[in-house]
């Protein structure tokens, strides 16, 4: 019998993807508490997964986030499409597991003020989102 999967600490990043942005949240399964890692801001989407592909070897997560938004009713919109090829692309271009977390009540958390950059805070509270799932 293996060892119980919450006693192994293991990364995992969290990301909330926009169009100019994408905020990057790292925390671990070990004390389950996300924080605020980085934003990445590349004008070409090469330059945007070089980030991305530091982030994965420095921190090994053995498995990536990605925040879902979605209409308050739960249908989808275009960023939602963006955001499930964002995390298939993540899977294929890194081979690491990827799970996708519905945002639609983290981001009613935050309210940024006008020009504040809070993408990172975004991928913190999708992050502990997952963690509070996991946690049931």
């Amino acid at each position: 019998m293996g060892p119980d999967f919450a006693q192994i600490e293991s990364s995992i990043l969290a990301f909330d993807f926009g169009l100019k942005r994408i905020g990057v949240a790292v925390g671990n399964t070990l004390i389950m508490r996300a924080q605020p890692l980085k934003i990445i801001q590349a004008a070409s989407n090469d330059a945007k997964f070089e980030a991305i592909s530091q982030l994965i070897r420095e921190w090994q997560p053995t498995i990536c986030v990605v925040g879902l938004p979605m209409h308050p009713d739960g249908a989808p919109h275009e960023m939602t499409i963006r955001c499930q090829r964002f995390a298939n692309q993540l899977h294929g271009r890194f081979g690491v597991k990827v799970e996708l977390v519905d945002e639609r009540y983290s981001s009613a958390v935050l309210s940024g003020r006008q020009g504040e950059r809070i993408d990172d805070q975004a991928a913190a509270i999708i992050l502990q989102q997952y963690f509070d799932q996991m946690a049931g």
